[in-house]
């Protein structure tokens, strides 16, 4: 019984917490459209909750507080700054979690379980241009359409990871084969230095292919609305009668875009490209945040070089690499509700894994060639 009571207050807060997410993000989302997705989201959510609420009420269970718990208010937290668009990844896994729960539990969760995995379908669909609907229809129409851009938050952590595990398995072969301080450390900042630069470089040269990319829609966008504007005002009444406005309210709003070029332009773009015109990533700066986030991995395997060599400086660089790679792939694990030691360890066994099958050729490299 016991037992039970403790899974309906897990349910109970998992569901809390998701209404608060799903509320804090509406409110950041500046697009009202999806603002009010998010908002049906969190009405699903307090509705499963007071399911939840009302079984542990009857059995005389008293409800804890309704706080959102650290791992919302931490996601909140970086919605807020790096765009919602960076989070997003976190609450569909978080979502697919809820689901798979309350499968697993059956009885009164079990129509929970198929609500939980039309809501991940939702932020499927939140997290792109939307695949059905108006923007749907015309992007079928259209098959130049495409875009797309992964979130800051996912490219930050490759980085620093990428850093750190290329380094610590090039440091730690180098050093089995025999190598000196000196090597070492000329070895360390070499391969921190072209980590850096050849991730730079990608990321350069990908973001601005991309951003070409999204600049030629725009223009072919901008090239059919003025060579014919008919059908662009039939795809702009599309886009208005799907977010609810009469017949009426169509075709004034669509005939005022209409008299602004550049007006209507800008709404077909965000409606059926699902861009913002105005940012479509700078190659500079994401070449920059990559350089460096790459580098601030690279650099901890140094760090015990600098004053030891040996089994001694592979033993705390190894140790503190596994460290770090835990506590980021806990965190991780943490803000999309799976198990934080899990998702840690998970993440620190691979990267052994890398840097055992680097030492072992260094070893056997340094006996071949010694």
């Amino acid at each position: 019984m016991e037992s039970r009571h403790q899974q309906w207050l897990e349910n109970l807060r998992d569901e809390r917490d998701g209404a608060a997410l799903y509320e804090g993000l509406a409110h950041l989302e500046p697009a009202a459209q999806r603002s009010k997705s998010f908002l049906e989201l969190a009405q699903g959510e307090r509705r499963h909750a007071t399911l939840w609420a009302h079984k542990l009420e009857s059995e005389g269970i008293p409800l804890p507080a309704d706080e959102p718990s650290a791992r919302v208010r931490l996601l909140l937290l970086l919605a807020r700054r790096l765009g919602i668009g960076a989070v997003m990844s976190l609450v569909q896994q978080a979502e697919a979690t809820d689901a798979d729960k309350y499968a697993r539990q059956g009885g009164d969760a079990a129509p929970l379980a198929r609500e939980e995995e039309d809501h991940r379908k939702v932020l499927a669909q939140l997290s792109g241009p939307a695949a059905g609907g108006a923007a749907g229809a015309i992007a079928r129409r259209e098959r130049w359409h495409r875009g797309g851009r992964a979130g800051s938050l996912r490219a930050a952590v490759f980085g620093i990871n990428d850093g750190l595990v290329s380094n610590l398995s090039l440091l730690l072969g180098v050093a089995a084969a025999g190598a000196q301080q000196g090597a070492l450390l000329i070895t360390g900042f070499a391969g921190l230095l072209a980590g850096a630069c050849s991730m730079a470089v990608g990321e350069f040269v990908s973001v601005a292919s991309q951003r070409d990319l999204l600049a030629r829609q725009v223009e072919l966008e901008r090239r059919e609305l003025a060579e014919a504007p008919e059908e662009e005002a039939a795809e702009l009444a599309l886009i208005f009668q799907q977010k609810g406005l009469s017949s009426e309210q169509v075709m004034r709003t669509t005939g005022e875009l209409l008299k602004n070029p550049e007006a209507a332009l800008d709404t077909l773009v965000r409606e059926e490209l699902g861009l913002d015109p105005s940012d479509l990533g700078s190659p500079w700066g994401a070449a920059l945040s990559s350089f460096f986030t790459f580098a601030l991995g690279a650099v901890l395997p140094i760090v015990p070089f600098l004053f030891a060599n040996g089994w001694l400086a592979m033993a705390v660089s190894a140790g503190a690499a596994f460290a770090v790679l835990a506590g980021v792939g806990g965190l991780l694990g943490f803000l999309s509700g799976l198990s934080p030691w899990r998702a840690g360890l998970r993440m620190a066994a691979l990267a052994a894994l890398a840097a055992g099958i680097t030492v072992g050729l260094g070893r056997l490299l340094g006996t071949q060639l010694g």
